[in-house]
C-alpha cells in the first residue's frame, strides 16, 4: 500500500490524515530513516498529539455560540487545587440538576489554573443550555464566590486556538516553570484537562477497520496540485500540514475540510 489514510467525519469539519513512504508515495520510494527521539522531543509530539485530541472532541460536542467561561475567585484567595476542584465540582452538579431539569444535559471541558503569584481560575467550556433562559447569569449565580468572565469561542482554525490553549500546546516549559512553586499534586493538576464522561470522542467517528488501498499516483496528484473538497465544502488553507515523522520515517499530510454555511443558517442555529 502505498499510504493509508484516516478520516475524521465531525459532521461540517473533517479531518484527512495521510502517512506515506517517500516524499510522494511514488512507488520505489523509501521512508526516512527513524531517530531516537529524546525525552523532549517525545513530550512535545504527546503535547501535540493532545491537543489536536482536544480540537476533535470540542468539534464533535460544541458550537460557536456556547460558554467559554472563566470562574474567578475574590483577590487574595489561596487555595489548592484540591480545594479549587471540590469548588468547581460542587458548582458543575448545581449546574447539571439545572439542565436536568430543563430537560438537557450538560457538557464540559475545564482546566483549573494557578497563577505564579498564587490567583486562581478556572477555565470551563460549556455547552449551552436553548431552553434555559439567561443561562450565563444561571451559571454566574451558581458559583457565587466572585465574577465570570464569558467570552465567545475562536471558530477559527476548527478550534484549533482553544484547544492548544487547554493543553498549552507549545508553552510546556513555560507553563512548568510558572508552576514550579506548587506542590506536585497541584501542579499536575493544573496542567490537564478534565472533561465530562459523556461527550463524543474522536474513536467514535472513525472507523479503524476502514482500511483502503490507493495507487502512488493518488499520494502524488494530492500534494503536487492540493486536495480538491467535495461539494459543499471548502479546504481550509492553514489547515495543510506536510513533512516527515522523525520517529516513524514516514512522510504524511494532513488537511481539514469545512462545510460551507450561509449567514442565514448560522443565524438560525444561533437563535
Amino acid at each position: 500500500m502505498a499510504y493509508t489514510k484516516k478520516t475524521y467525519d465531525m459532521g461540517d469539519i473533517v479531518d484527512y490524515e495521510y502517512s506515506f513512504a517517500g516524499n510522494y508515495g511514488a512507488k520505489g520510494e523509501k521512508r526516512a530513516a527513524r531517530v531516537k527521539a529524546t525525552p523532549e522531543q517525545v513530550a512535545r509530539q504527546n503535547l501535540t498529539n493532545k491537543a489536536k485530541r482536544v480540537r476533535r472532541i470540542i468539534i464533535l460536542n460544541f458550537h460557536p455560540w456556547d460558554l467559554w467561561l472563566t470562574l474567578k475567585y475574590p483577590r487574595g484567595t489561596r487555595k489548592t487545587s484540591k480545594e479549587v476542584l471540590k469548588d468547581v465540582q460542587d458548582w458543575t452538579d448545581k449546574l447539571r440538576e439545572r439542565y436536568k431539569r430543563a430537560g438537557e444535559q450538560l457538557k464540559w471541558i475545564r482546566r483549573i489554573e494557578i497563577g505564579k503569584y498564587g490567583g486562581i481560575h478556572v477555565h470551563i467550556l460549556v455547552n449551552r443550555a436553548r431552553t434555559i433562559q439567561n443561562v450565563d447569569l444561571v451559571c454566574k449565580e451558581l458559583w457565587g464566590r466572585a465574577g465570570i468572565n464569558f467570552q465567545s469561542l475562536k471558530e477559527e482554525g476548527g478550534y484549533e486556538q482553544l484547544a492548544d490553549y487547554l493543553t498549552k500546546k507549545g508553552k510546556d516549559d513555560e507553563v512548568e516553570g510558572q508552576l514550579s512553586f506548587l506542590p506536585e499534586e497541584d501542579r499536575k493538576r493544573c496542567l490537564r484537562y478534565s472533561t465530562s464522561k459523556n461527550l463524543i470522542r474522536p474513536e467514535d467517528v472513525f472507523d479503524k477497520n476502514d482500511k483502503k488501498r490507493y495507487s502512488h499516483w493518488t499520494m502524488r496528484k494530492i500534494i503536487q496540485e492540493g486536495p480538491k473538497p467535495r461539494e459543499g465544502f471548502y479546504i481550509d488553507k492553514n489547515s495543510i500540514r506536510t513533512g516527515i515523522n522523525p520517529f516513524t520515517g514516514m512522510s504524511y499530510f494532513y488537511y481539514t475540510e469545512i462545510r460551507i454555511r450561509n449567514k442565514w443558517e448560522t443565524a438560525d442555529k444561533c437563535g
